[in-house]
């Protein structure tokens, strides 16, 4: 069955680097605040606080804003089967019949309690590191990795994406940026059995169905039974990266981009 319905609001949480991405505070709704979220944690209270206690920070079950796998979890990829499918050895009952708009509202309920846990840990350390103790990198060297070995002009430009990215945000937070950078832009291709592709972000895709924000800004989801997907996740090369950086790399990237003002 396809669902189709135009598409009003959907929280989609940091993943990647979450722990860092968390450390500026910014002049907003507070997380926690949101209509979904508010809804995620009643859900969460009325489900899983027996277990995990009403913060999610643990009781008879584990402590959830230092699981792995929650930290990881994009749009409830991770999260929703677990809820769904238990986890009958740990002694954590199914959820079955929850639908996907509470497990939605439950992950982002978890995403956003992670992000005000880090806030309150970081507040101190950010203070404590200026500009001067992250600018230890040669920015020349910097440049030449960036039009050379890292190949990052190949997506990004310094007039273009990145212009006065070095003003936008605190030095930590520049620096986390490029290391883990928001995973919430991940592309898919639904090939449907007429023939049609139809290209959209990534909202879902679990072992049974797909779902995608399509470039007309309409929600729209198929079985898996009955369309093939193909992904395309422009993070793909930062992930390879990360496993190939030196510490002077870093170093000498953040003293490029800290020039870009």
């Amino acid at each position: 069955m396809i669902v189709l319905r135009k598409f009003v609001k959907l929280c989609i949480p940091l993943c990647l680097g979450a722990q860092f991405l968390a450390v500026d505070v910014i002049a907003q709704t507070p997380p926690l605040k949101k209509e979904n979220l508010q809804k995620g944690k009643i859900e969460f209270q009325q489900n899983c606080a027996e277990c995990h206690g009403n913060e999610a920070m643990g009781g008879a079950g584990p402590n959830l804003l230092e699981s792995p796998l929650v930290r990881h979890d994009n749009s409830g990829d991770l999260i929703a089967p677990v809820i769904r499918e238990g986890r009958g050895g740990k002694g954590m009952p199914a959820f079955p019949l929850m639908s996907q708009a509470d497990i939605l509202d439950i992950a982002g309920f978890l995403h956003a309690r992670i992000e005000a846990n880090n806030n309150v840990k970081s507040s101190t350390f950010m203070r404590e590191h200026t500009l001067k103790q992250f600018l230890t990198g040669n920015a020349e060297a910097g440049r030449q990795y960036f039009y050379g070995k890292g190949r990052c002009n190949t997506c990004h430009s310094p007039t273009g994406d990145l212009a006065g990215i070095a003003s936008r945000y605190s030095p930590m937070r520049l620096e986390a940026r490029f290391l883990y950078p928001p995973h919430n832009n991940i592309m898919a291709i639904v090939f449907l059995p007429s023939g049609k592709q139809i290209k959209g972000k990534l909202l879902h895709l679990d072992a049974f169905y797909v779902a995608i924000l399509n470039e007309d800004g309409w929600y729209r989801s198929w079985s898996l039974q009955q369309v093939k997907v193909e992904v395309k996740d422009p993070l793909t090369e930062h992930l390879e990266l990360l496993g190939k950086y030196k510490n002077k790399d870093v170093h000498d990237i953040f003293a490029y981009l800290e020039t870009l003002k």
